[in-house]
């Protein structure tokens, strides 16, 4: 509260005054005088500041602690007297009086405007008269709140300037942007035209085709009012979005014989006004079906294999999305090996059926980005052709084992067989001569007389 004590007469007394102030009465003189003879100290006056809107109602209050029935009057910045006791001497019908009593003096103005600002005085005359001052302040609210923006219509990644006036406010306005519910922060400029300000706030933004259909919102800060803003929506144009969806198979890979049906989706703003299939470093295949925004091929085979682009285009550009295909082999059976049995330990292999994937089976296709391989598929798949290549190779270790174990047992027969055909007996020659003698003693005697060569005897083994 601003307060300061001055000296003071009460203006406007007597015959003349400023104009528009009535001569007071001959009793209001007499009350005055009265009113000048000392009270005693200790009285005290008490007021306060007030802020209103333009347009709207002010009060103002003149109180006095420990009234000993002094009189109170109030004046206006031009000291020109509003109310002596419950009297008004000045003719503005827009101030009334709320309340008059020994402690206090309470004034109403009604329809407040800015030449109305100023210092009101209130008065207690005592000895010495007392005086004590409230400042009125008006506030003025902004007026014409505009967003004017560049581009009516933007195309994405294109910077426009959008520029929001707050014009006649006092004080000067604070303006905050909004993107939706983002806050965005602009440059703002501030003109004076005499008591009133006008502010200008530019906002340089950056679209998307995100920001298409979204609010810019201008909100003022101001202590006059209270949620003030305007707002404009964002146009803006954008190049179409391609997908391309797998419609069947569903899941699960693509293999040789079966269909392969592709759908190519585009959004954009405009809405894309061509839409076309073409293969990525080779011609279409013949027997491929395309149909508006849908590919048909009703039999796969290898030469398919490649990468199949989608494109759609409209006013601001061209965009386009890619699908890579693999065509898998068809699924085969492997057959059960045979049975086979020895003379000496029968052996017997036995295997289940199996079905595995052809020699191609490491290669995966990739997936297009609109497109999702179902992994738990392939995951059991694999799983699938892991055991039945497992069950292969035990029947071929198995195999191998019997006819090793065979091939011993019938080596083992043959060398039986070789030894017992040439079990022989050992000759000498150390009778020899006695096989052409008449009888036995001359057998001995060619035999003794043999001795003398025996160095030249050999032994032979057949």
């Amino acid at each position: 509260m601003a307060s300061r004590t001055e000296p003071s007469g009460c203006s406007g007394r007597g015959g003349g005054g400023a104009p528009g102030i009535l001569p007071l009465p001959p009793l209001l003189l007499l009350l005055a005088a009265a009113a000048l003879v000392p009270r005693g100290d200790g009285q005290n006056l008490v007021t306060e500041d007030v802020t209103v809107v333009e347009g709207e109602v002010a009060t103002i209050s003149c109180r006095v602690k420990n009234s000993d029935d002094s009189v109170i009057q109030l004046l206006n910045p031009n000291r020109q007297t509003i109310y002596f006791k419950d009297f008004r001497p000045l003719k503005d019908s827009r101030f009334q009086l709320v309340n008059f009593s020994n402690s206090e003096l309470r004034v109403s103005l009604t329809n407040v405007s800015v030449s109305d600002e100023g210092r009101y005085f209130c008065q207690l005359y005592t000895d010495p008269p007392q005086e004590i001052y409230t400042t009125m302040t008006v506030l003025v609210p902004p007026r014409n709140l505009v967003i004017d923006i560049q581009k009516d219509i933007a195309t994405e990644g294109e910077e426009i300037e959008l520029n929001c006036t707050a014009m006649a406010s006092r004080p000067a306005t604070t303006i905050r942007w909004f993107k939706g519910n983002k806050e965005l922060t602009g440059k703002s400029e501030v003109e004076q035209w005499s008591d009133m300000f006008t502010v200008t706030s530019q906002l340089l933004l950056t679209v998307g085709r995100e920001d298409d259909g979204v609010p810019v919102i201008c909100l003022v800060d101001h202590p006059a009012v209270k949620d003030l803003q305007t707002q404009r929506y964002l146009e803006v144009i954008y190049k179409p979005q391609v997908r391309v969806l797998q419609n069947y198979p569903l899941q699960g890979l693509t293999r040789e014989g079966e269909p392969l049906e592709l759908t190519c989706t585009a959004f954009g703003k405009p809405q894309p006004t061509e839409v076309k299939w073409l293969r990525v470093d080779d011609e279409m295949p013949q027997h491929v079906v395309v149909s508006g925004s849908n590919l048909l091929i009703n039999n796969l085979n290898k030469t398919d294999n490649g990468t199949y682009r989608c494109e759609a285009s409209n006013a601001v550009g061209k965009s386009s999305a890619d699908y890579m295909l693999f065509v898998y082999d068809p699924p085969t059976t492997i057959p059960p090996p045979t049975t086979t049995t020895t003379t000496t330990t029968p052996t017997t292999i036995t295997d289940t059926t199996a079905t595995t994937e052809s020699a191609a089976h490491g290669f995966t296709r990739l997936p297009n980005p609109a497109e999702e391989l179902n992994y738990g598929d392939l995951s059991d798949s694999r799983a699938g052709d892991e055991g039945s290549i497992r069950a292969v190779d035990h029947a071929v270790i198995g195999g191998v084992v019997a006819v090793v174990v065979f091939a011993m047992l019938c080596l083992l027969i043959i060398l039986g067989r070789y030894f017992a055909r040439h079990k022989g007996t050992y000759f000498t020659h150390e009778a020899k001569g006695a096989d052409d003698a008449a009888d036995a003693d001359t057998a001995i005697i060619n035999a003794e007389g043999g001795q003398n060569n025996s160095e030249e005897k050999k032994e032979y083994f057949i």
